[in-house]
């Protein structure tokens, strides 16, 4: 079995002089640096598009298909001859440790608007246009016509799109896919595979409710019950799926969604995998998700159909919070890999995430974008009979600057397939670094690198990855 180990780091949180992480110079040097370390994957958040009254959240947007345009790289841009170096110099910024994102769309929108006008259509994007005619046409007119009434698609009163913005909107995908398959292609060639992230479900204001209101149900939210993470469970916000619907036209928009996301990635991290089996709904205007209840999709079926669609299932399952029985034999059954966070391991003596619980055909992560990061996780999230609990598996007492490093080392033993560590934890960094706090809104996907890891770092990874054969 190929034993690999790679890295999660979000686009957003690489280096840049332009308010947020993008597909430019420093995406390829990072790819060097994965390179270099004899990583294999890596894993990033969903690249939809993102917004500031969703609270930029990559898992919250507008199309579950099109690409974020605030992840365009300007600097790639001027190579093309689309903006002047005058424009790029003008918008440059200090490095710094945070996203600033209501910044950075204005200056991607400033930056983009001069480039459409100075891009002539070609024959290429023609056949962008062509090949993404499935979601491209619905999603740059309800973008357009949601720009025109500054409000959700329910409350639309002019339903007349402005035929520039139409275009505008298309170009922007152009151009974001066109970086995207470059620095995809270009760590291909390095032997490193991308592992993306699949949100299971779209916000309700999106180009795919909008498009195919038949295939949701609007009159209840998506969420999840009473959990580790949230003693009120979470109320998500989004409309669920209609799987009777769905069925009835034999998962077709499922399996284009999947067709489009294979393109795009190498593998494909389904998250929240226990909503296709069985998906919890709350009544819309509930305060909490504790009334809400569990409803059961179609999994055999679709399941079934993905095995016959894409034989060489590039898929993870994100099974993580609460699962049941069906849920790991029906994800036993047709051989997804399962997660294992070690950070979930030391709350209890026999917990599936202790590695020698693990499984072959299972990823195994430090921490996940939803935890703190290990180093505060230690001294915040552990009881003192947790940390004893740790210490006497690890064999030694810990320090608290030593437990990412002791951890990373544990996940690389592990007989799991595959090993990824989020940089903030090969970094060594506290909760001021964590990504996402689960059940807020505010202040979340803000982290960043100011610089590339050093070499030192690089030389480490190297080494565990010789040593427990994930080269």
């Amino acid at each position: 079995m190929q034993r690999s180990a790679g890295v999660l780091l979000h686009i957003t949180s690489l280096p840049s002089p332009f308010c947020i992480g993008d597909l430019g110079k420093q995406a390829y040097l990072f790819v060097d640096f994965l390179s270099e370390s004899k990583q294999k994957l890596w894993q990033i958040l969903p690249l939809n598009p993102t917004f500031d009254e969703f609270g930029n959240s990559p898992y919250f947007s507008t199309s579950l298909f099109a690409g974020n345009p605030a992840l365009i790289s300007p600097e790639l841009l001027q190579e093309e001859g689309l903006i002047s170096s005058k424009s790029l110099e003008k918008f440059k910024t200090e490095p710094s440790s945070k996203v600033d994102y209501p910044k950075a769309y204005f200056v991607k929108e400033m930056l983009l608007e001069e480039a459409f006008k100075n891009f002539s259509e070609s024959e290429d994007f023609r056949r962008f246009e062509e090949e993404n005619s499935f979601w491209l046409e619905d999603y740059a007119v309800f973008s357009a016509l949601r720009k025109k009434n500054a409000s959700s698609w329910d409350k639309w009163t002019d339903l007349k799109p402005d035929a520039l913005e139409v275009k505008k909107e298309k170009f922007k995908q152009y151009i974001f896919f066109k970086q995207w398959f470059r620095l995809k292609e270009y760590a291909n060639r390095k032997g490193i595979k991308i592992v993306g992230d699949l949100p299971i479900y779209p916000a309700f204001d999106s180009a795919d409710v909008w498009a195919n209101r038949q295939l949701f149900v609007l009159d209840v939210v998506a969420g999840v019950p009473p959990d580790y993470f949230s003693p009120e469970g979470q109320i998500w916000g989004n409309p669920v799926y209609n799987w009777d619907a769905l069925k009835k036209e034999n998962f077709q928009w499922w399996i284009m969604r999947i067709k489009h996301s294979l393109k795009l990635y190498d593998l494909l991290r389904i998250d929240h995998f226990r909503g296709l089996i069985s998906y919890y709904i709350i009544p819309k205007g509930e305060k909490t998700a504790k009334h809400g209840k569990w409803q059961r999709a179609y999994p055999k079926e679709f399941f079934s159909l993905l095995k016959e669609n894409f034989p060489d299932f590039p898929f993870l399952a994100e099974d993580l919070g609460t699962i049941d029985k069906e849920v790991e034999e029906i994800r036993d059954e047709f051989g997804f890999p399962s997660m294992k966070v070690l950070a979930f391991a030391f709350f209890e003596p026999h917990s599936p995430h202790l590695p020698h619980n693990h499984t072959q055909n299972c990823v195994v992560y430090t921490t996940t974008h939803d935890n703190m990061p290990l180093k505060d996780w230690y001294e915040y999230e552990l009881t003192q009979q947790d940390r004893e609990r740790l210490c006497k598996y690890i064999g030694k007492r810990l320090e608290k600057e030593k437990v990412s490093a002791e951890l990373i080392r544990l996940a690389y033993m592990s007989v799991a397939k595959y090993c990824i560590v989020p940089m903030q934890d090969l970094l060594n960094l506290g909760k001021e670094s964590r990504m996402n706090r689960p059940g807020t809104s505010k202040g979340n996907w803000e982290w960043r690198m100011s610089a590339l890891p050093p070499a030192e770092l690089s030389l480490w990874l190297s080494e565990l990855t010789y040593i427990y054969q994930r080269h």
